[in-house]
């Protein structure tokens, strides 16, 4: 696989993001309540016969999908990238009636002990893609290739690396359903959830049901994955600035790990 294409439109990718950034200052200090609508469904629009083992469907979810100006045209360009994959916005209280009706009671009741939006949404993407299969991405979450060919070969899973391409990360995932990877990944949660700070087990969102789950699940499987700077990257059109302007604070760094479990 020729990788140097891919670098190229990575930081073209940077380089267009961060305009749209910088302008999107003067433009919400003008129109401060001006917000984008993005959609709970989005078809594809283009239509293929190219098979492929992972679910064509896109999963998102955030604490309203009323954006800023930046992270609505994050969402637009990842369309671009994706025509002819299905796309779903899941809200908050969608999440948890999905869980009610389609998870484990032990899963369902680990999400409702939780006091974190992001923690909540760990545990959701996991158990979707393990039912319905398909790709998630966080909602700051910006792909530098078409996602057709991103995919292109990938037998049952996808996953990115960070640092140096020596730690998995969950903002992007792909997968088919009933991957066990995923199933596993749930059962740990479950039991960080339900055994909480017993013990040595590190206390907070990273450890109990983000990255670190992940990293536990595959550190010694063998799995498809790639530097997440050929496939998916954040932080290009968006910041913490514009994710949060209506929750200010509320990205779970802030949250202190004594609380993210609901006394």
């Amino acid at each position: 696989m020729n990788t140097f294409p891919i670098l190229i439109s990575n930081r073209a990718v940077k380089l267009v993001g961060n305009l749209f950034k910088v302008l999107s200052y003067p433009f919400h200090f003008v129109f401060p309540k001006l917000r984008f609508t993005i959609p709970e469904y989005s078809a594809a629009k283009v239509h293929t016969n190219r098979e492929s083992n992972v679910t064509k469907i896109i999963w998102q979810t955030n604490f309203s999908n009323k954006s800023t100006l930046p992270v609505y045209l994050n969402y637009l360009f990842n369309r671009l990238m994706s025509l002819d994959y299905d796309y779903r916005y899941v809200s908050t209280e969608a999440r948890g009636e999905y869980l009610k009706n389609n998870a484990s009671p032990d899963v369902y009741e680990s999400y409702m002990k939780l006091n974190d939006g992001a923690a909540q949404a760990d545990v959701w993407r996991l158990a979707v893609l393990h039912k319905e299969g398909g790709i998630y991405m966080d909602i700051d979450a910006t792909l530098v290739w078409p996602l057709k060919r991103i995919l292109a070969g990938i037998e049952s899973a996808l996953f990115i690396k960070i640092k140096n391409n020596t730690e998995y990360t969950n903002y992007f995932l792909a997968t088919e359903p009933n991957n066990p990877i995923f199933k596993e990944a749930l059962d740990i949660i479950v039991d960080n959830v339900m055994n909480y700070a017993q013990g040595e087990r590190v206390k907070g969102v990273f450890d109990t049901t983000g990255p670190m789950v992940l990293n536990r699940v595959l550190e010694n499987k063998e799995a498809q994955s790639r530097d997440r700077n050929y496939v998916c990257i954040q932080g290009s059109f968006t910041n913490e600035y514009f994710q949060y302007m209506d929750k200010p604070r509320g990205k779970w760094t802030h949250l202190d790990p004594d609380d993210l479990i609901k006394k």
